[in-house]
Formats: C-alpha cells, structure tokens, sequence
C-alpha cells in the first residue's frame, strides 16, 4: 500500500502513522548526527526529525539543503508538544525536487528585512508564516461574505473593469486607450452596473477589484481592491444598515471559528473579535461632530471624516459604529435624500474599531429620473455615458439601496495588521506596481 500524501494542517489526523508531505524547506537547524529541518506546504509548517544512524540517505539529502529547495519528505508522524503544530515528523525518506543554489541563495533570510525590499520580493515574501496566514484569512473573510451574501438571497452578478464614465467623481479616474481612439476607465465601483441586475434579479451583489488614482500615502489606501457591493431592489437605508451589519459579522466570526490558528500566529487579540456581533451602534452624522467636538476635534457640519476623525470616534465604541444622514453635498450624484431633511442624505458609514477607518459606504439611491438628471448636470457629469443608468429610471423605478464594504480594510482589522499592503497578495500603490 502507498504512503498517503497529506497536507500539513490535517497531519494530525495521521498520529503514529507514515505519511508524505509535498512542499519546501523553511530552515534546517544541525545537532550532530541530527537533523531538525522544518517544512511547509502552503498549508502550514511542520518540524522533522532525521537521525543518521536510522536514515543515512535521508540524513546526506537534507544535510546542507538551502532554504526554499522544494522536496518531498516521507515519516512517522509523531505527537510532540513542543513542536510548531504540536507534531513532528520522523524522517524516513527525502527526496529533493529542486535544490536552490548556494551561489544565489534565497532572498529572503529569517532575519529583519526592509520594507520596500519585501514589496520588491512581493513574490516571495508572501511564502512566510505570517503572510501566508493573511493569505489564509483573508481566502476564509471572503469565503464567509459570499455564504453570508448567498443565504440572504443575494445572486452574485459580475460588474465590468472597464466602463465608459465615472461614478465616483472625475478626480480618481485611471484613463485607458480602448480600440479605435476610444476612451475608457477602470472601475471605480460596480454600483451602477448592480443597480441594474438588481431591476432583473432583485437582491444582487458583485464581489470584485476597483480602481482609484488616489495620490495617497496612508495605511488605508490601495490604488486597486477589492470590494463586495450588494444592491436591492425595494430597500432602503435601514435594510442596508441591517446587512451590513450582518455581514461584518459573519466575516468576523467565520474567521475567529476556521482560522484560530492563524489569528495566533499574528498574536491578534480574538476577545475584541469575538464580540462583534449585532446590532452595532448607530449615530447621525451630526452626532459623530459632537463626539469630535468633545474630543478635542474641531469638526463642523459639512466637513468630511478623514482618518484621524475615524479613529477618534471609532475608539469611542468597540463594535464597528455606523454613521448614518451624511449631508448630501458631500455625497455623490445617485444618493437619495431624506424627505424630512432634504440637506441631509440617506447614506451611511461603518467605521471599524480599533482605528481601522472606514470599511462599508453605501445608502439609498435616487429613484426618480427628474432628480438623477439634475445631479448629473450639477457634477458636470457626462449625460451621454449615463443614458443606459438613465433607463433604469425611465422603465419601472423602484426605491433601491445598496452599499460597497472594502476587503482589504475589513481584512486588515481582522488581522490587526498596521497596513493594508500586507492583505492583498500584490498590493498595488502609489509608487508600486512591482511585481
């Protein structure tokens, strides 16, 4: 009978048993006629055991084998305390796929390295235990979202990367040369296309990259992420405001349930994860001014929160805290108004704890073909481009709301991480398209 072929994460189940692991060599330490090399395989890492009294052809195989050379190791799994995992494996066989040279040896040694010099090993970088565990749960945040989205009763529609206009104002619009002369623009969001799936599918979502030329430098920001953007036919504020808040949650805790072990890994505190259930807390914008106000911020009505006001505010709470009835001139062209208070709009914001910013933005959109018109003419937004967004307002217009709730800051509070180029596996910024 063949060696089962098992993955790091589940050797476990094969105690006292032989097994093979396929994967790489993560370091090697030597204590005389003993070998201590540490495997991973993507899945996670795992100590050996090889004794050249029992195994001498294993034992010359591994002997001075560089950091990174592929292989695939055959041993008795064995429980041990003290090893990463809680087991190691006594080493039987080992055969080298492919040795890294000792003359252009790894890049990445296990000591401190710059910044910048890890974005530029991006490639390689993410191949340590602990951006491969950001690699882990931000694959679970995702996964978590769209079963949340699913049991909803929301239908995952695509949104294009290409569109004819902007939609979130002309200022952060990358320009591309399409065929012919033509003129096109990476997606700022795919709002505008849900809203329309959303008139032929009622609840829809798109779960995708987006594009910003945004010349920041902060923590917060990537000129490419992702984002999950739900929109219902029908709904209004209150209802995005419940499933947002519902969403953030099931992330949360899917996460702080599947991936325990990675969290530890980066010695996130999961008490402060664990309450994060609904309802979360809600305040009016004009609220969150007096928060500022009383905190030494000299913030007043009609200026918009930076970062510096999140953090402020969101330290006030330790659930994330939905802001809701922006004023509606510092909201783009579709979002409706309240009929109660015309200057304020029907929008809202959930700022993540812990000084991670804002993670969702979203509110009810403007049904009425009149008002869209206007506030098209108002941003001095090409009418042209948007008469198919138009239609949707001529052919049975309903109320409708929806939201967009950014991965890479939701995933970045998840983990505790301080920036947010270490979420995406290839973060794209300001200076950064490499590699």
């Amino acid at each position: 009978m063949s060696t089962p072929v098992v993955s790091i994460e589940h050797v476990g189940e094969h105690a006292g048993k032989e097994v093979s692991i396929r994967g790489w060599l993560y370091n090697l330490r030597e204590s005389g006629k003993l070998l201590f090399p540490i495997f991973r395989d993507g899945t996670g890492i795992i100590q050996g055991v090889i004794s050249l009294k029992e195994h001498p052809d294993a034992f010359n195989a591994a002997k001075g084998l560089t950091q990174e050379s592929s292989v695939v190791v055959t041993g008795k799994v064995a429980a041990e305390a003290r090893a990463p995992g809680g087991y190691e494996l006594h080493v039987s066989a080992l055969e080298v796929v492919q040795r890294v040279s000792e003359s252009q040896p790894y890049p990445i040694q296990l000591k401190e390295h710059g910044v910048d010099f890890l974005l530029d090993q991006r490639h390689l970088w993410i191949r340590t235990p602990r951006q491969a565990s950001i690699l882990r749960i931000r694959a679970e945040a995702e996964r978590a979202a769209r079963n949340f989205m699913d049991s909803q009763g929301y239908t995952l529609t695509d949104a294009p990367i290409f569109t004819p206009a902007a939609c979130e104002g002309t200022t952060t619009l990358f320009e591309v040369d399409y065929i012919d002369d033509q003129k096109a623009y990476l997606t700022q969001s795919g709002q505008l296309y849900v809203e329309a799936t959303a008139a032929a599918l009622g609840k829809v979502y798109c779960f995708g990259p987006t594009f910003r030329a945004e010349k920041s430098k902060t923590r917060r920001h990537l000129t490419e992420f992702w984002m999950l953007e739900p929109e219902a036919a029908y709904a209004h504020l209150e209802d995005m405001m419940a499933l947002g808040e519902g969403l953030v949650s099931a992330m949360v805790q899917e996460c702080v349930k599947n991936r325990a072990r990675e969290l530890e890994m980066l010695k996130r505190d999961v008490s402060k994860l664990e309450k994060i259930k609904p309802p979360f807390p809600r305040i009016m914008y004009e609220e969150a001014i007096k928060v500022l106000n009383e905190n030494g911020n000299p913030a007043k009505f009609g200026d918009d929160f930076g970062g510096d006001e999140e953090t402020i505010i969101s330290k006030n709470f330790d659930k994330p805290v939905i802001i809701h009835r922006y004023p509606a001139a510092m909201k783009a062209f579709y979002m409706a108004t309240d009929a109660a208070r015309p200057e304020l709009s029907l929008s809202f914001d959930m700022i993540a704890p812990e000084g991670y910013g804002e993670i969702i933005g979203g509110g009810e959109r403007l049904s009425s073909y009149e008002t869209v018109i206007e506030r098209l003419r108002q941003n001095n937004l090409p009418e042209e481009s948007f008469q198919w967004y138009l239609d949707l307002r001529r052919y049975g217009s309903v109320p409708h709301a929806g939201f967009g709730l950014g991965l890479e800051r939701t995933v970045a509070w998840i983990c505790g991480t301080e920036h947010i180029r270490e979420v995406i596996p290839f973060p794209r910024m300001l200076y950064r398209v490499y590699p």
